[in-house]
């Protein structure tokens, strides 16, 4: 047989009856709610959904900043792979006698680069416009979460 204190079990019947009396609280503001307001006006429900639209973005901006993460791992890939394989046919077409191609000739290169700094540049002019600094060593993701998420 279990044995409390007496201290514990006041303790003990002391919340319960404080939850039942708040559990009675809630149930004549909900009527009363129900009552004055109409149901698109009830505070209870309005509170109960900004609590849940705050719960949102919470869950929100964490799988932004893991898509932000993901985006810019793969255009670090494709930077570095499309780098690479160019260097390397680079080197193909000056050991085998052919034109090497030069940066301004080689379309997709250019378009390629021409994407990431019209990104860069966006992202940049938005933190600017919006009155923080950006320093040329932050991480682009970090720079356009901010902008989204102080424009929001």
């Amino acid at each position: 047989m279990e044995e409390r204190h007496e201290a514990v079990d006041g303790v003990l019947n002391l919340f319960s009856k404080a939850n039942h009396d708040l559990t009675i609280v809630q149930n004549r503001l909900l009527k009363e709610f129900q009552q004055i307001y109409p149901p698109n006006a009830n505070p209870m429900k309005l509170v109960s959904r900004i609590k849940k639209i705050q719960d949102d973005i919470s869950s929100i901006k964490d799988q932004c900043r893991e898509l932000l993460a993901a985006k810019q791992n793969l255009i670090d890939k494709a930077s570095t792979t499309l780098v690479g394989n160019r260097s390397l046919l680079q080197r193909l077409q000056a050991s085998t006698g052919i034109f090497v191609t030069r940066d301004s000739d080689d379309t997709a290169y250019t378009n390629f680069n021409e994407i990431i700094d019209e990104w860069t540049v966006q992202v940049r002019s938005r933190i600017e416009d919006e009155g923080r600094e950006s320093g040329s060593s932050e991480d682009i993701n970090q720079l356009l979460f901010s902008a989204i998420v102080q424009g929001n």
